[in-house]
């Protein structure tokens, strides 16, 4: 990954590369933002200028040793850690035995979430995280000098998923390095980061994809017309990722439209409809039963994805309702269904709704029954629309 291959990010690539050539290298440094704006292409490309023998105009070289290696990210002064899950408890798991499948996701697309990451390693439901036992690695590869380039440099891909007693290890180490060590760290919530570790690193933030650079990006990805490329700009809100998801998902969101309809009438039904239409209501309520069982069953993911996309469209909603359509980013489909459901989302339940899909998707993330989030936020919804 070099500067020139990042996405957008002109003002922090500059930033990056006079930090270097002006000898004012941070001994450590967080970039932080949401996901897809490219944290981590920018570190990788970072460390690739900082190890380069010849360094061009703001970037690597690519043709000394050291950019040849970090092709492959084989350099022996760059490391990594990054979550990992533990397959069994026999042995004490670190990074490096997930080495491989990192570097052939870093290598070839700088571009991941960490539910990607997660699935690229087997993790299942394991939620992921640095373990404890990773400050003591971390600690013997920065007692050696390094072996070929001038810096040696630790890149660490969310520490916010850092073990404490890992994190309060290194806290010597992070705040006195050894001489010409350097510590990236790149953050998607630097809020959850120890105090410590915070306090410890310069900050960068990094900010959303600017809107011009994404449609260039997109366009040069795949060809489409202005309107489509238009609105996957407005929905992507800066993010590479969110631009690739919904490129990947118009079927997925489909779905999820369909979802959530269903489930919004049936509540609203049970809610609003007379006494004198109880056969419509029974109706409803069992449709809402049936409709929390099919969604239980369609994996984790999937249901997570369904809370996420239920969450932007009472915010959506809302948005609409305060009369600012300019604010509001939703495709033809969701903007037909809004049109007639937008005056029931308003000051009084808009924050009770979020607060009630964003639990749910807690819930699910720490594997509670899924029939039972369901069903129990449908009901929930019933009373949030009296």
């Amino acid at each position: 990954m070099y500067f020139k291959d990042i996405i957008g990010q002109q003002a922090v690539k500059k930033r990056l590369s006079d930090m270097v050539d002006e000898g004012r290298m941070p001994h450590a440094l967080m970039l932080s933002g949401r996901p897809g704006r490219g944290k981590l292409a920018l570190a990788l490309a970072l460390a690739r200028y900082l190890c380069c023998t010849d360094r061009q105009s703001g970037d690597a070289c690519g043709k000394c040793a050291s950019c040849r290696k970090f092709d492959k990210l084989i350099h022996p002064d760059l490391h990594f850690v990054f979550p990992i899950f533990k397959p069994d408890s026999k042995k004490k798991w670190v990074c490096d035995d997930f080495l491989p499948q990192w570097r052939e996701t870093a290598s070839t697309k700088a571009y991941f979430s960490f539910n990607t990451w997660l699935d690229k390693i087997g993790a299942g439901n394991a939620q992921g995280m640095i373990y404890a036992e990773e400050s003591s690695e971390i600690l013997r590869k920065l007692s050696f000098k390094s072996i070929e380039a001038e810096f040696k440099v630790m890149l660490i891909w969310l520490p916010e998923k850092m073990h404490a007693s890992c994190a309060n290890k290194l806290l010597k180490i992070l705040e006195e390095p050894p001489g010409n060590t350097v510590f990236l760290l790149i953050s998607e919530n630097s809020e959850k980061n120890l105090e410590t570790i915070y306090s410890r690193a310069q900050h960068i933030q990094v900010p959303r994809i600017a809107d011009a650079d994404m449609a260039a990006a997109l366009q040069q990805h795949k060809a489409m017309d202005s309107a489509t490329l238009t609105s996957l700009v407005r929905l992507s809100a800066g993010s590479w990722l969110e631009a690739l998801s919904l490129l990947e998902s118009d079927e997925e969101d489909s779905y999820c439209l369909e979802q959530f309809m269903r489930s919004m009438r049936g509540a609203y039904t049970i809610a609003h409809f007379p006494s004198s239409k109880l056969p419509e209501k029974q109706k409803s309520l069992q449709d809402l039963k049936l409709w929390s069982e099919e969604m239980a069953k369609i994996g984790r993911e999937r249901q997570k994805r369904y809370l996420s996309f239920a969450q932007r469209m009472i915010r959506e909603n809302f948005i609409l309702n305060t009369r600012e359509e300019k604010l509001s980013y939703l495709n033809p489909k969701e903007k037909a269904f809004s049109s007639k459901f937008f005056p029931y989302i308003n000051q009084s339940n808009v924050q009770a709704f979020m607060d009630l899909f964003a639990l749910a998707e807690r819930h699910i993330e720490q594997n509670v029954q899924a029939r039972m989030v369901f069903f129990d936020m449908a009901l929930q919804a019933i009373l949030l629309f009296k």
